[in-house]
């Protein structure tokens, strides 16, 4: 299989742009990645600290004012994306 066939890219010069640009995106993927593991263990943290003073896992309405976050800084989208970070952030309730 050539690099055209797999960029799915009409000519060589394209299919350099694509691999290019596709070895920057898997390496802000692992970033990415990398972020979210860290926002979990912050988010054990802090969770550890509001229930061990006797206080709730989750706080409502912190959870608002972050998906409120990424609804305005990604439109709709980011509301589902935070979403999903959060219910990775809550560990098992």
């Amino acid at each position: 299989m050539t690099t055209l066939d797999v960029t799915g890219a009409r000519t060589s010069e394209a299919a350099d742009v694509i691999t290019g640009a596709r070895e920057r995106i898997d390496a802000l993927d692992d970033r990415i990645i990398g972020l979210i593991q860290e926002r979990m263990a912050v988010s054990a943290v802090i969770q550890e600290a509001r229930i061990t003073s006797g206080g709730r896992r989750v706080n409502l309405s912190r959870e608002m004012e972050v998906l409120g976050h990424y609804r305005d800084a990604l439109g709709k989208p980011g509301t589902s994306l935070a979403l999903t970070l959060l219910e990775l952030c809550r560990g098992r309730i």
